[in-house]
């Protein structure tokens, strides 16, 4: 009786061994301590549209015609971005863009910046706050990755009242550096990124009539910098 007392103990001693060793060293912890070890993620400030004539729009002739400009306002109890608390930077104003349809039908329009808007460090997600005024028209984010690629990522419809912050995450880029989003070329580790090239919201054919509002504010990344944060101090410029 007491050997099969001795050889159950022991059993369960090295099955508790085992089990330890597979949750030490398991896929989970693993890819914990890599993402923890490797990522600085920060929320930056990347537009706050505050300059008149910074930001265009545009529409087939055929469907419409828009006018874009700044007016101040902006969403009630929106929190800073936490580096930019105590700098008192100016946060007045907000971009509004009228359109007027010709005829009801298929129409889309595009916002877009008089120069790219670069975000610094590999970008998570993008998020800007949006007055939709309860149309089922859909908000687009248009980007250019590392190789000048255009991409456009959905964002949301504009049925609801009132501001609303819409985010969208940016795909990874493939394992072989080439395809996706690509945000990194691993042989120049001092280009990395994307650029904000515009917005195009997508016109519901039912709603395409009249005038339409829409107004914009504080556009946002999360981005990853670590790489920026971990660069040679040394390194040579291609820039020539």
């Amino acid at each position: 009786m007491k050997r099969y007392i001795v050889f159950a103990a022991l059993l369960l001693a090295v099955s508790g061994f085992v089990c330890a060793q597979t949750e030490v060293g398991g896929p989970n912890a693993a890819a914990i301590g890599t993402d923890s070890a490797q990522q600085h993620l920060k929320e930056i400030s990347v537009d706050k549209f505050e300059l008149e004539g910074n930001w265009r729009s545009t529409m087939s002739s055929d469907t419409g015609y828009t006018i874009t400009r700044l007016f101040e306002g902006g969403p009630l109890g929106k929190e800073p971005v936490p580096e930019e608390a105590d700098l008192n930077i100016p946060d007045k104003y907000v971009l509004g863009t009228r359109v007027d349809f010709l005829h009801r039908g298929h129409a889309s329009f595009t916002l877009y910046p008089v120069r790219p808007v670069p975000i610094e460090g590999i970008t998570k997600t993008i998020s800007v706050w949006a007055v939709g005024r309860n149309f089922n028209h859909v908000l687009n984010v248009l980007i250019q990755d590392f190789f000048g690629r255009t991409y456009e990522l959905y964002m949301g419809k504009l049925n609801f009242q009132g501001w609303k912050k819409l985010t969208v995450a940016v795909p990874p880029q493939a394992d072989d550096g080439r395809n996706g989003v690509v945000q990194r070329n691993y042989h120049y580790y001092n280009q990395m990124g994307i650029k904000i090239v515009g917005f195009r919201v997508d016109v519901d054919p039912m709603d395409a009539e009249g005038s339409y509002y829409i107004y914009l504010d504080d556009l946002r990344a999360v981005t990853d910098l670590f790489a920026e944060d971990s660069r040679d101090e040394d390194d040579m410029s291609d820039a020539w």
